[in-house]
């Protein structure tokens, strides 16, 4: 065993041990002695891509402020479903009022403010400002999860080998960032311009203030890039009322947690080339080693505590002299966490990935890498600084090269391994900073009791079947949901499906409202008159439902939904000191936005699941995916009971569909 507190490193350890004793320890930990590499002739990048990564950011469309009347008839659409006839009226008359009155003042005000500010979106700051200003923990609250497939190949997936061969990819593609190599993201409508190397060439040489059109030219749409510069060597900052985000420019250390221990050793050297694999490993090992127990105040409970009271105790640790061990924390590359946790089932992992144990995490960071003990590895990420496009991108690439060329291989003849210290972080801690890790420790383990997760599987069809019936994907699982909702509860209820504006600069997300007098029909037809509709009547409005629902998702993904429109008019009365209108304190309009059904997708081969903690205390939160076969989600709760109900009338609300496009009659 090491010295605990030594920064010696495995030197004196690997002499001590001797040349027996260090093949025995590694084939304990899975390993042989001195791993060598596998050959990879770019074994510093993912790729090298022929257009630069942020050829487009210049030329990129700018986010539409949609017409306040058009805002407005999209925004009563969603409401009519969930109001009776009076509510629905008396709120159509309240925004009526405010199209005419406040709202036209502010809509221009909007407008103009965006004129002058042509470099971002008008969603980007008041979306930041939302984000940081909020004052509950990050934890359970905002940070989602995503879980990656383990590596194909079973030996490949001890801990030690997928967190090395994982960190060396992700370092790979901070390079690939870092110099223009990493390819920019586009959708192409036409697939085969993708792997044209005369494209490619032609879109290069054009200068970057037209480059975007370039593209649209061949039906090629690159996406905003930018959320990709705190992907790294970020984190949130506590501060008091609104927090900060904070990215070092050239920091090249990895910060990795080991039972609430905090450790830091470069992974770059001095012109950025990535520390070999067996070094790096030979750092994880000693790190396994010294950090056999807990510490009595393991710090990170101060990530899980309400913003304000961290901001507070961070101040604290300031005033006590951990200046410069903060600065190693927030200026990280990114967060290993290495877990001596080894999950039984996919609901266990999914705890594990979306809080843990609280002690072996900083939920601060841009993201943290999470390797439990049996090598199932995971993402968790701060959600402030940028949404799922960028961290699946990030999934997908390091997946794809971790698994292609993996830097390490599990058994290897021995070679000399070149050994480098690493630095354990200590940190002074007074008796009220003590107490404060205290209190955030009680309060953390009381929360996470309260929320339940479950994971879902409906294996009768998925997304090929689906396509085959000429209908959306998404629009059925969405559907299926509300079906759900309305056969338990007996109503309909405000639901929010999550969409991506990355094709504009800055864009963030906007809403999607699954929730609409066609699918309150025909969940009420479904569960309430099944006997009396035919299968022919039944299958007709599950198609209008699809044929909404796609509407509903092109006007969101073009910027044209309500949600983010009339938050932006909202913002901008408040941040002016203005008295709030009246359409935004009417009921109904705190009522649409109180979503009890919170859904997002992320799909992905690197993907095994995802999921996130419900928005509000007596709703749902969904991560989904609809595979070609099959269809899934993990879904949590703090209500358990309603939860496994949930589920059981899910998979009868899919069989109920599914008997519906079969020409079944439902029974």
């Amino acid at each position: 065993m090491l010295r605990p507190g030594s920064l010696r490193g495995l030197g004196a350890w690997s002499r001590r041990l001797g040349p027996a004793g260090r093949r025995a320890y590694w084939r304990s930990v899975g390993l042989t002695e001195g791993i060598v590499s596998q050959v990879d002739t770019d074994h510093h990048f993912v790729h090298r891509s022929t257009i630069p990564t942020m050829h487009f950011q210049d030329s990129l469309p700018r986010l539409p402020i949609p017409k306040l009347e058009h805002t407005l008839k999209r925004y009563l659409a969603a409401q009519e479903p969930l109001l009776d006839d009076k509510q629905y009226r008396n709120t159509k008359r309240i925004a009526k009022e405010f199209e005419k009155g406040a709202g036209k003042r502010l809509h221009r005000e909007l407008v103009e403010l965006d004129e002058k500010n042509t470099h971002t979106s008008y969603i980007s700051d008041p979306w930041f400002n939302m984000y940081l200003s909020a004052r509950e923990p990050v934890v359970l609250n905002f940070n989602p999860f995503i879980s990656l497939t383990p590596d194909p190949r079973e030996a490949y997936n001890n801990q030690l080998v997928r967190a090395t061969n994982l960190i060396i990819s992700s370092i790979k593609f901070l390079n690939s960032l870092k110099n223009n190599y990493l390819r920019p993201d586009i959708y192409y409508g036409n697939p085969k311009w993708s792997q044209s190397r005369l494209f490619k060439n032609f879109i290069r040489l054009l200068p970057t203030s037209v480059s975007w059109y370039g593209a649209y030219m061949v039906n090629a749409y690159p996406l905003d890039m930018s959320q990709y510069n705190r992907l790294f060597r970020s984190s949130r900052i506590p501060k008091p009322n609104k927090d900060e985000l904070f990215t070092s420019e050239c920091s090249r250390h990895l910060l990795v947690m080991r039972n609430g221990h905090f450790y830091v050793f470069d992974v770059l050297d001095s012109v950025d080339n990535i520390l070999h694999p067996s070094e790096i490993v030979a750092h994880l090992i000693y790190i396994i080693q010294e950090a056999d127990r807990l510490p009595e105040f393991a710090l990170s409970y101060l990530t899980t505590e309400d913003r304000n009271i961290w901001a507070t105790v961070r101040q604290q640790l300031l005033e006590a002299g951990n200046e410069e061990n903060l600065k190693k924390i927030d200026s990280a590359i990114f967060c290993l966490c290495l877990d001596n946790i080894f999950p039984k089932d996919e609901d266990e992992l999914s705890h594990c990935l979306l809080h843990g144990n609280g002690f072996n995490r900083w939920f601060d960071k841009s993201f943290s890498l999470i390797i439990t003990g049996d090598g199932r590895a995971g993402i968790n990420f701060e959600h402030s600084w940028g949404d799922g496009v960028a961290v699946l991108r990030f999934v997908n690439e390091v997946y794809r090269n971790s698994t292609r060329h993996p830097a390490l291989l599990p058994h290897s003849r021995s070679t000399e391994t070149t050994v480098i210290t690493c630095e354990r972080l200590k940190f002074k801690l007074n008796d009220s900073i003590q107490s404060a890790i205290h209190v955030a420790h009680k309060k953390f383990d009381e929360r996470k009791k309260k929320m339940s997760m479950k994971r879902f599987q409906f294996r009768k069809f998925g997304k090929d079947y689906i396509v085959k019936q000429r209908m959306s994907p998404d629009a059925i699982f969405q559907l299926a949901c509300q079906i759900t909702f309305y056969r338990q509860f007996g109503k309909v209820v405000p639901s929010y499906e999550a969409c991506s504006t990355a094709a504009f600069k800055h864009g963030r997300t906007e809403t999607i409202r699954p929730t609409s007098m066609l699918t309150k029909q025909c969940s009420q037809a479904i569960v309430e008159e099944r006997g009396k509709r035919s299968v022919a009547e039944l299958r007709n409005m599950i198609d209008e439902c699809s044929k909404y629902h796609r509407r509903l998702q092109m006007e969101a993904a073009l910027g044209n939904g309500f949600d983010r429109h009339l938050f932006a008019l909202k913002h901008l009365a408040v941040s002016r000191g203005e008295p709030t209108p009246d359409f935004f304190l009417d009921t109904a309009y705190q009522n649409i936005n109180h979503n009890i059904i919170s859904t997002s997708t992320l799909q992905s081969p690197a993907v095994n699941l995802g999921g996130f903690g419900p928005v509000v205390s007596d709703g749902f939160g969904i991560g989904y995916h609809v595979l070609d076969n099959w269809l899934g989600c993990n879904a949590t709760s703090y209500l358990d009971g309603e939860l496994q109900e949930f589920l059981r009338c899910l998979e009868y609300s899919l069989n109920d569909i599914f008997d519906i496009l079969e020409g079944r009659p439902l029974r």
